[in-house]
């Protein structure tokens, strides 16, 4: 394959992507359309061209080009490939942490808000969560138990940062998402959703409460890691709705909270 290059130089700007690059000038704040993110492992990395975002090179271990990089290559092979053995890629930073393989991506434009929500069922908001493990495994339980879309508030972690990606495993890209104002419980409201707030308080319904499964379209507000959700936003909600602890355990972690919640909480007017 013409398009494989043997590194030699660390420092060649081409690896600046992996190796020194932030997260946050990868976004690249200023000029969005020219965002760009990291996807990990050849499942990640084809989910997301499955998905139709663009390439813009990839880095492999050696091992990998006639492995399990095999199928991904000739998908891509019009972007150049960078590859070195293992003891060489561990000398950039993070390449330990992954399968062998990484490739940058372009981001794509976001869909508005209601564009998200058309024709959705149960969706998801996640307020300042600001973790990027928890917003991929918040993201991973949504697209896996009956969760239609997630939206994000500015305070959020981003979903295609590179530790989220890797541990949604690439759900990022098989559930719909974009950002949210954080004043948009009345737009949400607006485009005809009653909202859940998950909140330890009293006098909230329980999970399981019939009432819930009854309504048509549920917006499920999940709050920031230890703190939760404000007052403010739990008053502005339709429901407050709370997991019953046992044990003396007083809450779970936002992640493990949500898996709980969107198994529950998918049930529609039309399950039996």
């Amino acid at each position: 394959m013409s398009n494989i290059v043997e590194i030699t130089d660390f420092l060649a700007p081409e690896l600046d992507i992996y190796a020194r690059l932030t997260e946050v000038q990868l976004l690249n704040n200023e000029f969005p359309e020219k965002g760009l993110f990291i996807a990990e492992s050849p499942k990640v990395i084809e989910r997301a061209l499955d998905s139709g975002y663009e390439p813009v090179s990839c880095l492999i271990e050696k091992k990998h080009i006639e492995g399990e990089g095999k199928r991904i290559l000739s998908r891509i092979n019009h972007v150049p490939v960078f590859t070195a053995e293992f003891d060489i890629l561990t000398q950039l930073t993070g390449f330990k942490l992954t399968r062998g393989m990484l490739c940058a991506m372009k981001r794509k434009k976001l869909p508005t808000v209601k564009e998200i929500c058309e024709n959705k069922k149960r969706i998801v908001v996640l307020d300042k969560v600001m973790n990027p493990t928890n917003v991929g495994a918040i993201i991973r339980s949504a697209a896996a138990l009956g969760m239609d879309a997630v939206l994000l508030t500015s305070g959020c972690s981003d979903p295609l940062y590179r530790r989220a990606v890797r541990v949604s495993m690439g759900t990022v890209f098989q559930i719909e998402w974009t950002f949210l104002e954080d004043d948009g419980l009345d737009e949400i409201k607006a485009l005809g959703f009653k909202t859940v707030a998950m909140a330890l308080k009293d006098n909230t319904l329980s999970i399981n409460d019939p009432r819930l499964a009854a309504e048509k379209r549920l917006a499920i507000i999940m709050g920031t890691e230890g703190d939760g959700l404000s007052d403010k936003t739990i008053e502005g909600c339709d429901y407050a709705v709370k997991i019953p602890m046992y044990h003396g355990v007083d809450s779970l972690n936002v992640a493990a909270a949500s898996a709980v919640a969107f198994y529950q909480l998918s049930k529609t007017p039309n399950d039996e």
